[in-house]
């Protein structure tokens, strides 16, 4: 039997993962496991792993909760849903926790999949900021190995995960407004959350990624090309994959919108003015939305 392909999806963070994962996960060819990202790669140093599995931990305690209720409510369907994703959570874990010789068993929990799918994915957008050996490691995993990096507009990506970053982070006195724009604030005036930027640092990531990945097995997409037909088709067939019907027009942030301050948006695209040209320069024609935002100043 002829094995999967292995997508590694490395982001960039708020650029589109999460609806091409959704869009993976139904289509036929495809068995996506029922944790989007495996974290890993990015858990080898021991806080790292000590952090996410304890967030996982946590999840699990969710997802128990949530099936308990389920079961009192008599919704069989969603029991056996849950029941999938409890046990494969609970997998990951052994896997996180376990011996990382050769990278054996996280291969097997990650190829070990019903059926005889074309492709499987780890879709985990901490990965772009790895450094050339685990990238290399990951990409030996398998002859049929491929990396996709979506990018968006960067500053639509970077007020998107700072968003992100403000629900995560707000007490409940806080508004969530001024908790996204205070976060900007910081990052432009105090050299702080640099994580965020680091996150989308297209520049800094393609080339890693191009002296690692051989070509034939490096995909770099805009996500504005790809909730289109034409993308969806074009990242179907590096992957190996008929294109099948897709709801194109899901927005890739999906929240209430906040609205950057118009005093912070000037620095904030000054700051990101070497992503619009070195894109331009070596990735190919900017999407309109690109062109549009830089306008707007």
């Amino acid at each position: 039997m002829t094995s999967p392909t292995i997508l590694f999806c490395v982001g960039a963070t708020k650029a589109g993962t999460s609806w091409l994962y959704r869009y993976l996960h139904d289509h036929p060819d495809c068995a996506m496991p029922a944790v989007k990202e495996a974290h890993y790669w990015d858990t080898f140093d021991a806080d790292a792993l000590a952090k996410q599995t304890t967030m996982f931990r946590v999840r699990l305690r969710e997802m128990r909760e949530i099936k308990a209720h389920a079961a009192e409510e008599g919704q069989g369907w969603k029991v056996k849903n849950l029941d999938r994703r409890i046990n494969e959570m609970k997998a990951l874990l052994a896997v996180l926790e376990g011996d990382r010789v050769e990278d054996a068993a996280y291969r097997g929990w990650l190829m070990d999949r019903a059926g005889s799918p074309k492709l499987v994915a780890d879709m985990t957008p901490n990965y772009a900021t790895l450094p050339d050996e685990t990238l290399a490691r990951m990409v030996a995993l398998s002859p049929d190995a491929k990396v996709m990096f979506l990018i968006r507009d960067p500053l639509d990506r970077l007020w998107s995960h700072i968003r992100m970053q403000a629900r995560r982070q707000r007490q409940d006195h806080e508004v969530y407004e001024k908790k996204a724009n205070n976060i900007l604030y910081r990052m432009l005036n105090r050299n702080q959350e640099r994580h965020i930027l680091k996150r989308g640092d297209y520049p800094s990531i393609i080339r890693k990624l191009r002296r690692v990945v051989p070509d034939e097995r490096l995909r770099v997409q805009f996500a504005e090309d790809l909730f289109t037909n034409d993308g969806v088709a074009a990242a179907c067939a590096f992957l190996g994959i008929a294109p099948v019907a897709a709801e194109v027009k899901t927005p890739v942030h999906e929240g209430p919108e906040v609205v950057m301050l118009d005093k912070l948006r000037p620095r904030a695209l000054g700051l990101l003015d070497e992503h619009y040209d070195w894109v331009a320069r070596n990735i190919g024609p900017l999407p309109q939305r690109w062109h549009d935002n830089r306008a707007k100043g």
